[in-house]
């Protein structure tokens, strides 16, 4: 008998009832996901006058591009864009670069303060930011770096955003860091120490590459955390030249009067490079979240 006849001869599983309400539920919790962005999608191809007379909540007689081509030139968007990439890909860098070194001396040397040092490093993620910035504030205004920013100043420059940055979200990569590289085997580095291989060369050609999935996970993280800051640059940035792409759609509010249509595409536009990041490094990403608990 052949594997065909045998595979029709086989009775289908009945499908249980808990499996259709599962899958009810995930659509369900899905559409309760992409409804705000579907309805901002709707509201942005509308032009504001059709809505203004006839509601949002209305079939619509045009449904066009204009407010996206309007919204990125009123706003000046791509001189912003420039401005985030200016922050978001140092500060990114910066900190997988120190996270991994602070993760493989606390996971692969046996030390007296190992697990105190990662402690302190996990709880500067344990502290709200709103806490510390008067402090900061007074500190960067304080802090002069004269030839490296314009104003001379940390304060008002893309160079005191990197470094603010860098110091919140390396606790974190930190921690993560530090139980992936544990869950690589020890008789990797011992060998090359017996090679005759230094610290710098175990870390760097031996344990780095191997992180690579966490490292993926950990830059699409930092990538969108960074690019959607709001708190930091509203607070230690005054020139609006100088501020990142999420504080240039206030250029989009007049002292009389808002479009929200308008507002609603350049919130679309600000959003297209982190669905890209997300896109672009999906399956890392995935890789990272779930290739270290395969590991024993």
């Amino acid at each position: 008998m052949s594997t065909s006849t045998i595979a029709l001869g086989k009775k289908r599983a009945p499908v249980r009832p808990a499996r259709i309400l599962l899958h009810v539920f995930l659509a369900g919790a899905a559409l309760a996901w992409l409804a705000p962005l579907l309805w901002a999608l709707y509201s942005a191809m509308r032009p504001y006058a059709e809505t203004s007379e006839k509601g949002y909540v209305s079939w619509p007689d045009t449904l066009n591009f204009d407010n996206f081509t309007n919204a990125f030139t009123q706003s000046d968007m791509s001189h912003y864009f420039v401005n985030t990439l200016i922050i978001a890909v140092p500060a990114v860098l910066l900190t997988l670069f120190l996270s991994s070194m602070v993760a493989f001396c606390v996971s692969r040397f046996d030390f007296r303060l190992n697990l105190a040092l990662l402690l302190v490093f996990t709880a500067g993620n344990l502290l709200p930011q709103q806490v510390i910035i008067t402090p900061l504030y007074r500190m960067y205004l304080l802090i002069d770096v004269p030839g490296i920013t314009m104003s001379g100043k940390l304060y008002d420059s893309a160079l005191g955003l990197v470094l603010i940055h860098v110091a919140f979200q390396s606790g974190f990569c930190a921690f993560v860091l530090s139980n992936y590289m544990r869950t690589l085997p020890h008789e990797l580095t011992e060998a090359a120490l017996v090679d005759g291989a230094s610290a710098w060369r175990q870390y760097w050609q031996i344990v780095l590459p191997l992180c690579r999935p966490a490292m993926a996970a950990l830059a699409t993280l930092l990538s969108i955390w960074i690019y959607n800051d709001f708190f930091w640059a509203l607070v230690l940035i005054s020139t609006g030249e100088n501020m990142p792409i999420t504080s240039a759609l206030n250029n989009l509010n007049g002292a009389y009067f808002t479009d929200p249509n308008l507002v609603a595409a350049g919130a679309l536009l600000t959003a297209i490079p982190t669905l890209i990041v997300y896109f672009v490094l999906q399956r890392q990403f995935v890789s990272g979240l779930t290739l270290g608990a395969n590991k024993g």
